[in-house]
């Protein structure tokens, strides 16, 4: 444990030293565009993880973060039942149709346009789409344990002790 704080408190330093300039991206910095412009492709699901009917999804990705470790994309699938397998943590608010969903843990829920939910990666959910689904999904690759200490002790000292929103 006092070496994890070590290194979280080093890496927090580190993170405070480096000037504002380095870390501005590179690439672009606003991206905008009409989701339902957006030309979606093929996303086969794994065919191991239907459950019922032949369910097509499609995505277009909208914008990546510049670390890689973000991105925002549009989903659509047509009617099946499916298991689905979290690899990020993902937010979705669904824009059109809705969709039945069971986690591992019991909770179920129908998502419906407007519904805004978060699924933690490394999980699994059924899904189950009567007609249409089409979601924004906003997905963050979670930090490694001890960078994810590093990252909250940084936010704390950064703060003070207070709390807020991407500090």
């Amino acid at each position: 444990m006092a070496l994890k704080m070590m290194l979280a408190t080093a890496v927090a330093m580190a993170a405070r030293s480096v000037p504002y300039a380095a870390l501005k991206p590179s690439g672009k910095s606003f991206v905008a565009q009409a989701s339902d412009r957006m030309v979606l492709k093929p996303t086969p699901i794994n065919p191991d993880w239907i459950i019922s009917g032949n369910p097509q999804a499609r995505t277009a990705e909208h914008s990546r973060g510049h670390d890689d470790a973000s991105l925002t994309a549009i989903w659509d699938c047509t009617s099946g039942e499916f298991r689905w397998r979290f690899g990020w943590d993902e937010t979705v608010m669904i824009l059109e149709g809705e969709v039945h969903v069971a986690t591992e843990d019991g909770v179920e829920r129908t998502l419906q346009t407007g519904d805004v939910a978060f699924f933690a990666g490394g999980t699994w959910a059924n899904w189950r789409v009567d007609d249409y689904v089409r979601k924004v999904a906003f997905l963050r690759r979670p930090f490694p344990k001890p960078l994810a200490i590093a990252y909250r002790l940084r936010n704390l000292l950064r703060n003070g002790g207070g709390t807020g929103i991407a500090a």
